[in-house]
């Protein structure tokens, strides 16, 4: 493997220097990669424009991203901002590198998990639009339109990932490669109809799943918290290291969503029926909603608290884009269309 971080680090060089001049937008698209974009920017926005395929881009990204955790725990993977001065391959010789406010994650890196969650909702959202566009103009050519921009928008994560010194070439390809393999797979069985107690034992269940996990290996003699002991040395800004981007953190966010599409559900089978103009006031609602749920700050002592905290966060998600505002602008709308019949007798 000592070759192949090797040329990974070359590659990463090479990207700096030709690309070091738009490095914001490296970032945005990082950030767009990122797996808490899926639950906080593409689930509302494809909810509104489709329920089902709403439900179906929430429950892959649940899927997905707790996979990518699992399989980073079983196969480790080195970062290359902590690679390069940890592997002592560089003596005399280290590669001019640049470390950005999202390098450090603190979680192992194989297999990248931007490009299997961005590969695997946006497969979903892709074949859902290929869908919809057959079934309107019933042209071969609308239908494989999408597609054509599956693959440059991942590439693109793939490469903001290995710019910005937080992925290995080969760990982006494997992302890609499993994601677009789970977005096929997991996206043709739709939870919907389900009683709430079955998101309850699929949240625990993916909880007490990874803590046994976790607790196994360690009495194995397995350290998981060795990448996070790399990244806070070799990190040249403490500030950078953040809480949300531990493993435990992806674990929360998880669980915490599952729970919470179960109760939106629930509350609401089937979801509220609005026009278009409601529900495009809905997703501006609800984006402001998700913004500043998002911005809020948590408590990072003790850690437990905040875990908890970061749970009930993420569980509010699909009920403020399945329950709560759609509720509030179907009331709202409701009581509009009756003072207006109001004034007209």
């Amino acid at each position: 493997m000592q070759a192949v971080y090797i040329h990974g680090i070359r590659v990463a060089e090479i990207l700096q220097k030709h690309l070091i001049g738009y490095q914001n937008v490296w970032l945005v698209v990082t950030h767009m990669g990122d797996p808490k974009a899926a639950f906080l920017l593409y689930f509302p926005f494809t909810y509104f424009l489709n329920r089902r395929t709403g439900v179906r881009v929430l429950w892959v990204a649940i899927l997905s991203e707790w996979l990518n955790l699992v399989f980073k725990w079983l196969l480790f993977g080195e970062r290359p901002f902590w690679w390069v001065g940890e592997s002592g391959q560089f003596m005399g010789t280290s590669p001019e590198l640049t470390q950005f406010s999202s390098t450090c994650e603190t979680g192992p890196g194989s297999p990248s998990g931007h490009a299997m969650v961005t590969g695997a909702v946006l497969w979903v959202m892709v074949t859902s639009l290929s869908t919809s566009l057959y079934a309107w103009s019933g042209s071969f050519l609308l239908k494989i339109f999408p597609f054509l921009f599956y693959m440059p928008i991942l590439l693109a994560v793939c490469i903001s990932r290995v710019f910005i010194l937080a992925h290995f070439p080969h760990q982006v390809l494997a992302g890609s490669l499993t994601g677009a393999f789970l977005g096929w797979f997991l996206s043709r069985w739709v939870p919907e109809g389900k009683p709430l107690k079955f998101f309850v034992h699929i949240s625990m269940g993916l909880l007490l799943g990874a803590l046994l996990l976790h607790c196994g290996l360690e009495y194995t003699g397995v350290n998981l918290s060795w990448s996070i002991q790399l990244a806070k040395k070799w990190c040249v800004r403490s500030e950078w290291i953040r809480l949300d981007t531990a493993p435990f953190s992806s674990l929360n966010r998880d669980c915490g969503a599952a729970l919470g599409l179960g109760l939106a559900l629930y509350l609401k089978p089937g979801g509220w029926s609005l026009p278009r103009a409601p529900r495009a006031l809905s997703l501006a609602f609800s984006s402001m909603a998700l913004y500043h749920v998002n911005r809020l700050p948590l408590p990072t002592v003790p850690t437990l608290l905040f875990y908890f905290l970061f749970f009930v966060k993420n569980t509010l998600v699909p009920l403020i884009v399945i329950a709560f505002i759609p509720g509030l602008v179907h009331s709202f709308t409701k009581h509009m269309s009756r003072k207006g019949d109001q004034k007209q007798k």
